[in-house]
């Protein structure tokens, strides 16, 4: 029997959404009833029922290896809550657990193509019992979307949303004229601002598509600042979008996180023992006349062996390669370095100069005397041609001032 698919929420007060939470952890129950594996999830905060209770309720039934997977669309560990503390305690509840962290929802293929299936839905033309006149015609190049996020305070969470909004346009709506970002809070713009920009773009409809998988009041805050936009925008067709939800599509994106959790693709809990190290060791030479304690640093005194004949080839003066303490355990008794103290009487200041100005004059050619640029400065000397000739008409009447001298003029 494979591991049990722990389903995390970040919770909320709204019923609507613990409802809809919960009729998707029976889709998948029912979805993975045939693998098989049992199915259970729970929220972090603010609703029931709690992870921990989940947790303890799976532990009882005699499993210790979970894979969690966090029902959320960024990585916003803000909004979603501390899982990996969170984890932790539960760890402290129950020695034996151990769990396998999956990864985000988004941005996937298949969310994309359900965000698609939603902005489908919306741009449908909905009947009109008021009046008996046809609706106007809006060309799809007149039709923009703004795809609204969470929104947090971490601006690289804010940037996945823009990174969706961009692959959502090239891939299933690049007939339309815009697809713009926006979010419910913690940052900007908001959706009003959204609005406004496509609208200032020449759009004639919006339409508003909730970046957000459950309904509640995330859900229920997007559409009154869209409603409260449209009522001073009377001439702007306004439509607000549905969530993801809970739909086979989604389940199947889960069920792949919790497949790639459980080949090892995920985050694991086990204690470093237990898994293979991808660190490379770290190797420092021992003191002279020490030998080494771990038992491998025989192994490890062939690296330092090895970069020895590097090191030997850019000595210019003969004499013993330098041998690790390693390999040859004799102490090293390196010769004293005879050096001349410095003279500083052999330096006559009035020598150096009178040797730097005979270097410089030798060094530096006179000008000719054809063409010969006047004192001033280069920067006087833009548009100049040959001596005698006038100056072209893109240069200056005068020299041009320079920073920090008074100008003349």
């Amino acid at each position: 029997m494979k591991p049990p698919l722990l389903l995390i929420g970040h919770g909320t007060h709204d019923e609507t959404g613990v409802a809809e939470f919960g009729r998707f952890v029976h889709r998948l129950r029912c979805r993975l009833d045939g693998l098989p594996a049992e199915v259970s999830g729970g929220f972090i905060t603010n609703a029931r029922p709690p992870l921990g209770d989940s947790i303890s309720s799976l532990v009882a039934r005699g499993h210790h290896h979970l894979i969690a997977v966090p029902l959320s669309l960024t990585g916003d560990r803000r909004a979603l809550g501390d899982i990996p503390g969170t984890m932790a305690l539960e760890q402290e509840r129950h020695p034996t657990l151990e769990y396998d962290l999956g990864r985000p929802l988004g941005p996937d293929p298949r969310v994309l193509k359900l965000l698609a299936e939603r902005l489908a839905d919306a741009r449908a033309e909905m009947p009109r019992f008021v009046t008996d006149e046809p609706p106007a015609e809006i060309a799809p190049g007149e039709t923009a979307v703004v795809l609204v996020g969470h929104g947090s305070t971490d601006p690289a969470v804010n940037a996945e949303v823009h990174r969706v909004s961009r692959l959502f346009w090239e891939t299933h709506a690049a007939d339309l004229l815009t697809v713009e970002t926006a979010y419910v809070s913690h940052t900007r713009p908001g959706v009003p601002g959204g609005l406004e920009r496509c609208r200032r773009l020449g759009a004639k409809r919006v339409i508003v598509l909730p970046y957000v998988l459950f309904a509640g009041g995330v859900l229920e805050r997007i559409w009154a600042q869209a409603l409260a936009y449209g009522a001073n925008h009377e001439g702007l067709d306004i439509r607000c979008a549905e969530v993801i939800g809970d739909c086979e599509g989604l389940a199947d994106v889960v069920i792949d996180r919790y497949e790639e959790a459980l080949a090892g693709g995920g985050q694991s809990s086990a204690p470093a023992a237990r898994r293979p190290s991808t660190v490379l060791p770290v190797t420092r030479p021992f003191p002279a006349g020490r030998t080494p304690v771990d038992p491998g640093a025989e192994r490890d005194a062939g690296l330092v062996t090895a970069i020895a004949p590097r090191l030997s080839g850019a000595r210019e003066t003969g004499g013993a390669p330098l041998t690790p303490s390693l390999v040859d355990p004799a102490p090293l008794d390196p010769a004293p370095l005879d050096l001349e103290p410095l003279d500083v009487d052999a330096f006559e200041a009035e020598a150096f100069d009178e040797a730097f100005d005979e270097t410089f004059d030798a060094e530096t050619p006179e000008p000719e005397a054809d063409g010969e640029i006047e004192a001033d400065s280069m920067i006087g000397a833009v548009g100049r041609g040959e001596a005698g000739e006038e100056l072209r008409g893109d240069a200056p009447d005068g020299p041009l001032a320079q920073p920090g001298i008074a100008s003349a003029v």
